[in-house]
């Protein structure tokens, strides 16, 4: 059997050991001059230069463990397409690092990997929610599925802007992927899941506060990806509805999606650059990296742990676990604007 303890335990402590290595080495004097930088601008939270090559020491601890994986006497065309959307992905994000790709062609890659998603059967077919299962248009589905694809890849990367946040993310949310996958009799997918999840916390040796190297664009999107490709692949699998998925990554997905229509209504130019996520601000309000991170870790967490659960409950309770997270994140949108508003009052 290929998922015998030594494999399922070997697979995901080479992919830490290997984005250990090397994120400390990307980190250090002599590598630094060698890629991107990431110099201090408007969203910038940082105020000295960081290398940003912190996403190849992540792909790095990803490409041997999956090859391995893809090597052995296993069925994974999922995972085949996976790779091929990512290689997409981080190419052109690591042109992107280096200021050489345009959005619009940016955007056009995007849209690529998704339709490679598409192409291997990860798609959107289904309106799943606690007690109802609509089937959509394969019209519809298609759309849906670009859009989710894209946006998860470019929301990834627009809550990359804050030492430990990111890689944090990427640890908790593909846990609980790695949990659903094998609790749901599917090693291979928990596997994958769990490969990139031990990545992410090699980096995370490097990119806790205070960080010495940063995801940069390719890791980022990268991890956008992936998030997007393992809830399609773990939907077509059976393991969960969609909505489980986005509770998993719900620190990111309602941020993100909260400060776009924000600054729409605002009638803000969302394309600009601007430090309105929340986590930016509370840093701007005076809390630090660390602190704000040490908070953000457990709303994780827990977020992580519901989603486990979520697929075994009855739909009454889908809905009451779904309401109770609203209220969290609404109860944290009041938070950070007390914090602020405690910021304003104590300055002369």
């Amino acid at each position: 059997m290929v998922f015998e303890p030594p494999i399922s335990l070997g697979v995901p402590l080479a992919a830490l050991l290997l984005s250990l290595v090397a994120t400390r080495w990307l980190a250090s004097r002599a590598a630094a001059s060698l890629g991107p930088v990431d110099l201090p601008n408007a969203r910038s939270l940082h105020s000295r230069p960081v290398p940003r090559t912190g996403g190849l020491a992540v792909l790095l601890g990803l490409i041997a463990p999956l090859a391995l994986i893809l090597t052995l006497d296993v069925h994974a065309p999922q995972l085949a397409w996976l790779a091929a959307a990512l290689i997409l992905v981080a190419a052109v994000s690591f042109l992107d690092d280096l200021g050489e790709v345009t959005p619009g062609r940016r955007l056009l890659v995007h849209a690529s990997a998704a339709l490679l998603l598409m192409a291997g059967g990860l798609h959107w077919s289904w309106l799943d929610l606690p007690g109802l299962t609509l089937g959509l248009p394969v019209l519809l589905a298609g759309t849906f599925t670009l859009l989710y694809v894209v946006w998860m890849i470019n929301l990834y990367n627009f809550m990359d802007g804050m030492d430990g946040l990111a890689g944090g993310m990427a640890v908790f949310g593909f846990s609980a992927f790695a949990a659903l996958g094998w609790l749901g009799g599917e090693p291979l997918f928990g596997l994958a899941a769990a490969s990139v999840a031990a990545a992410a916390a090699g980096f995370l040796t490097g990119n806790f506060p205070p960080a010495r190297i940063f995801l940069g664009d390719v890791g980022s999107s990268s991890l956008g990806l992936l998030a997007a490709g393992f809830s399609l692949w773990g939907v077509q699998l059976g393991l969960f509805p969609l909505w489980t998925a986005w509770l998993a990554f719900s620190p990111f997905i309602v941020d993100a999606t909260w400060t776009l229509l924000s600054r729409l209504g605002r009638g803000e130019r969302i394309w600009e650059p601007h430090r309105s996520h929340h986590y930016q601000r509370l840093v701007l309000a005076g809390w630090s990296h660390r602190q704000t991170l040490l908070r953000a870790y457990p709303l994780m967490a827990g977020a992580a742990v519901c989603a486990v659960a979520s697929p075994g409950l009855p739909a009454r309770d889908q809905w009451l676990l779904l309401g109770f997270w609203a209220l969290i994140y609404l109860l944290i949108h009041l938070k950070v604007a007390l914090v602020e508003r405690s910021l304003s009052v104590g300055q002369p």
